[in-house]
């Protein structure tokens, strides 16, 4: 079954701003990732519950106070795409490696997005990738066992950073998999739900 990181985060986002930082995150060219820099993805906790789709809401029972090391992401327009080749950063607690170790420090890699055409490619993902999902990494740089949940982090050219997606899966061959890209919920395919799911609770 798996899992979602529970964006708590998105229930603030409109009336708070969202997407920035007070600590950049480190550059680098998680499979193959560095440790990440302490709270440079402020809006990435650690909470988990299943879920058919792989994305999940929760209701604080107490507000979320928002300082330099706890801030909001954004959440992409409905129906936005990423480009292919477009960069963003994993990151998560997953093995470092394919039945290798967990990390003892948040991880991150930069990887290029996958867009839906050649992800879908029956040498690719086929028919296990939806239009909902998105792709990224893999080969060099992937996710891995245990990433299940965490954002794909995009700075746009607006310099915010967006959630574009939530972990997902990667591939039973192995987490560096050539044309196996590690797979996200694409949450511009649930901004409705979203809405919905807020206005009701």
């Amino acid at each position: 079954m798996m899992y979602n990181l529970l964006l708590v985060v998105l229930l603030a986002a409109s009336a708070y701003g969202c997407g920035q930082t007070s600590y950049p995150p480190y550059s680098s060219k998680v499979v193959n990732g560095i440790d990440a820099r302490p709270y440079s993805w402020p809006w990435q906790q650690g909470n988990l519950l299943p879920s058919r789709n792989d994305i999940a809401l929760i209701k604080l029972a107490e507000p979320a106070y928002l300082n330099d090391k706890v801030q909001l992401a954004c959440i992409p327009p409905a129906g936005y795409l990423l480009p292919n080749n477009f960069y963003c950063y994993i990151t998560g607690w997953g093995r470092l490696y394919t039945n290798g170790p967990l990390p003892e420090k948040l991880q991150q890699a930069y990887i290029p997005v996958i867009d839906y055409e050649h992800c879908s490619q029956s040498d690719w993902w086929g028919s296990t990738v939806k239009t909902t999902m998105v792709c990224a990494g893999g080969g060099e740089k992937a996710g891995c066992n245990g990433d299940s949940g965490g954002p794909l982090n995009c700075k746009d050219s607006n310099g915010l950073w967006y959630v574009h997606g939530v972990t997902s899966f990667v591939s039973a061959w192995g987490c560096n998999t050539i044309k196996k890209p590690t797979v996200w919920t694409r949450v511009s395919a649930f901004n409705d739900w979203i809405a919905t799911t807020m206005a009701n609770n």
